[in-house]
């Protein structure tokens, strides 16, 4: 199977080497890919392929090699690699042809469907177009391929293209301790700055003390409190998902954020803001804070700054019932309005390339929502949104 994959790169033209295909099964023998898919497709492709050119290449190879596993057993007597490692690599990977012949039902219709299936299937399913199943193209189910599904029991995502997840997701709190990376981000975020004088005297006042000792005649030290940056900052923040691949910058922009704005504020969400967010991804489905008690809680002086690659299926931002994890009685949209009118200097930082936004349609809806105030997480594009926060 494996020497079938590498002469298939190399009659597609990508430029793989004898040597490279030998670190590859010496990876497999290390278990790098820890028997899932998904690390061996990630796997294979650093060691691989050289030049970004060729990333289409290889998916369309790896799709037409690693779909058709018929047999198990002899692929692992051939291999000898884990049953199971293999039947992970059974999962189907269509091209964007494939892709573009299904069906999308529409996401009312897609849930009643799911409905009737869960009714009337009995036994489980594998590689077929209908059922609740795996491998397969039905929109519901595991380890298939569908521009727009119901995933069920697949430990993670592949394709971003799901409209609900039907398992409980674990997600990582940002870290503010993390180390920040590029300088020019905290200089970024400078642009936000209104100073005032607070706290304890404790800071030399060198005028003050002048003053003072020459209208005295002797040594008066004068104190005054630390001028601080003033600025009050909400900072709603992406976790999960498609956003698993930004998280080292975000967590770059997080600690510099909570190293330049004193009054800082922040919460996390998933995908789309609905009627809940939270503060301990460990405790997200336990301690949630109402999104409404946050809009009564904090004033209009607040600057609001949304951190996330925007990247969903529309019903996410449009629908009700939309979002990926729950049914929400609101769509997206509407809490989305509502932050923009409670604080109208918010924008939205992106982490994805700006050159990729008009391909997505949701990154679209967010960018109007938030009257094209989208800024790419870069350094520029950091300077350009806290330009937009002071106006």
């Amino acid at each position: 199977m494996f020497l079938s994959f590498f002469a298939a790169l190399r009659q597609a033209h990508v430029p793989v080497t004898p040597r490279e295909y030998l670190d590859l099964m010496r990876a497999l023998e290390a278990d790098l890919a820890d028997k899932s898919v998904d690390d061996f497709y990630r796997l294979s492709r650093a060691l691989l392929v050289k030049d970004e050119r060729n990333l289409d290449k290889f998916d369309v190879v790896f799709a037409s090699t690693f779909s058709g596993v018929v047999s198990l057993s002899q692929a692992v007597e051939k291999a000898e690699i884990p049953e199971e490692w293999l039947r992970r690599l059974a999962e189907r990977y269509l091209t964007p042809q494939e892709r573009a012949e299904i069906e999308k039902l529409g996401f009312d219709k897609l849930m009643e469907t799911l409905r009737q299936r869960l009714a009337e299937q009995k036994e489980r399913h594998q590689g077929g177009s209908k059922w609740i199943g795996t491998g397969g193209t039905s929109p519901f189910g595991a380890y298939g391929d569908h521009p727009e599904g119901v995933r069920i029991g697949q430990d993670r995502g592949r394709r971003g293209s799901a409209v609900k997840v039907w398992d409980r997701r674990e997600f990582k709190d940002f870290s503010g301790d993390e180390e920040l990376g590029p300088r020019n981000i905290r200089i970024a975020l400078r642009r936000l700055r209104r100073f005032a004088r607070e706290g304890a005297d404790e800071e030399l006042d060198l005028d003050g003390t002048i003053r003072a000792t020459a209208d005295r005649g002797f040594i008066d030290v004068r104190l005054r409190p630390e001028r601080r940056n003033a600025v009050k900052v909400l900072l709603f923040l992406d976790v999960g998902g498609s956003m698993d691949w930004h998280v080292e910058a975000a967590e770059n922009l997080f600690a510099a954020a909570r190293l330049q704005f004193k009054r800082l504020e922040h919460f996390y969400f998933h995908n789309c803001l609905y009627e809940s967010v939270w503060k301990n991804n460990r405790r997200r489905f336990e301690e949630r804070t109402p999104t409404q008690d946050i809009l009564n809680a904090y004033g209009r002086d607040h600057r609001v700054i949304f951190v996330g690659d925007a990247a969903m299926s529309p019903h996410e931002i449009v629908t009700p019932g939309g979002s990926v994890e729950h049914l929400n009685p609101e769509t997206g949209e509407v809490w989305l309005k509502r932050v923009a009118a409670a604080w109208p200097r918010s924008v939205w930082i992106n982490p994805t390339p700006p050159e990729q936004w008009t391909y997505s349609q949701s990154t679209r809806i967010i960018s109007t929502l938030f009257q094209q105030r989208m800024f790419a997480l870069t350094p520029d594009g950091i300077e350009a949104a806290m330009r937009a926060l002071t106006h």
